[in-house]
């Protein structure tokens, strides 16, 4: 893959449109390959060609149909698959989005939709390709738990003493609090920690009854929040199955305007049907939507594209210590503007400890920055100096 130009595949059988994406891939900027059969195309792929897109007809000679789309993602876990069909059909539809498609476009396709396809799919291939350099820096380690009956008794004694903590995130170059993260906390000191805490719903099926006592306790404290602030709160991946996160009429849904709803990349979202149909609904009731732990989660794009994040989270792992390390810097800088310029999602790089962190993670280009160095997360909303 070239570090300049983003290599884009084509293959179809029909000579006439083969040549014209080429040349308007090629007149866009774009290195392109083709191929008229998708034998071909995948015997390139097992030499070790690299892409960051692939245009494919289903329906050619060679390996056809999902049997090829299979055979691709064997030999390339991330790379952008764009479908191009003119016999679209449910079963070639949902085989697409089962092997990390990015689009599926019916013929005759408008080179203008196309082109805007191409662009964001090469873009998410690079933040792709940066995550997996993000993972080689940082492994996570999974909670130990205990017994059912003992964890499933303490858990509801958690429940009865929830309380939120409020962390500042702040918008650096402006001086000012852009707003604050809510972090579930109890009193219950066996799983006084959100992981602990998350953990142990998931484990004991109950995360819809944790999430909606967490949305319950925000709701309440938004009238004492700063008139202008965000208010971020966690959502377990579990959650956007709950028909209640939808309702117009909950108490959390009157502040929606104010509110961001962060999913972590460290949970799967497998078990959620229709995540974009349930992430647009969010957005028609007003909620904006973040991704948590971007570079500590999975090393693959299908839940940043599938929740088309506003706001993405770079993990503590790539914050902390940026400012000794060039290896983080260059991943970091080229996070930002791949997230920034590319993808028009905005970057709050979280766990900012040191004013060396603090300075180097600004002229990387980074302006919304939260950690302890701002302020550690407290039941009041702080009002800092900056």
């Amino acid at each position: 893959m070239s570090d300049s130009v983003a290599q884009v595949l084509v293959i179809d059988d029909d000579d006439p449109l083969r040549v014209a994406l080429v040349r308007a891939l090629s007149h866009a900027g774009f290195d392109v390959t083709a191929a008229e059969e998708s034998s071909l195309a995948l015997e390139v792929l097992r030499r070790g060609r690299r892409f960051d897109a692939i245009l494919t007809d289903l329906f050619m000679p060679g390996v056809e149909g999902v049997e090829f789309l299979r055979e691709v993602r064997a030999l390339d876990l991330d790379v952008p698959l764009i479908v191009l069909t003119g016999h679209p059909s449910l079963e070639t539809a949902i085989a697409t989005v089962r092997y990390g498609g990015f689009r599926y476009l019916e013929k005759p396709i408008d080179l203008t939709s196309l082109l805007d396809a191409v662009r964001e799919a090469t873009a998410m291939h690079r933040l792709a390709v940066l995550k997996r350099r993000a993972l080689e820096l940082y492994q996570t380690e999974g909670w130990l738990l205990g017994d059912r009956a003992g964890l499933d008794a303490h858990f509801e004694h958690a429940l009865d003493k929830l309380w939120l903590a409020y962390q500042p995130i702040v918008d650096w170059p402006n001086r000012r609090i852009f707003g604050y993260e809510a972090l579930v906390r109890s009193s219950e000191p066996t799983l006084a920690t959100p992981g602990l805490l998350f953990d142990a719903s998931g484990r004991l099926g109950r995360v819809r009854e944790l999430g909606r006592r967490v949305r319950g306790l925000l709701a309440a404290d938004v009238a004492r929040a700063p008139a202008d602030a965000v208010l971020f709160t966690n959502l377990h991946a579990a959650d956007l199955n709950d028909e209640e996160l939808f309702a117009k009429d909950t108490a959390l849904a009157r502040f929606a305007s104010r509110i961001v709803l962060e999913v972590t990349e460290r949970s799967s979202l497998d078990s959620v049907g229709d995540v974009r149909g349930r992430v647009a609904c969010l957005r028609e009731r007003g909620f904006r939507v973040a991704v948590d732990d971007l570079g500590a989660g999975y090393a693959g794009l299908s839940s940043f594209s599938q929740l088309g994040p506003d706001i993405a989270k770079l993990d503590i792992s790539l914050v902390r210590g940026v400012d000794a390390s060039s290896r983080k810097s260059s991943i970091v800088r080229s996070m930002i503007s791949v997230c920034t310029e590319e993808l028009g999602t905005g970057l709050i790089c979280e766990g900012v400890e040191t004013a060396g962190e603090r300075d180097a993670l600004s002229e990387l280009g980074a302006t919304l920055l939260q950690g302890y160095l701002f302020g550690r997360p407290e039941r009041e909303f702080q009002h800092l100096p900056l």
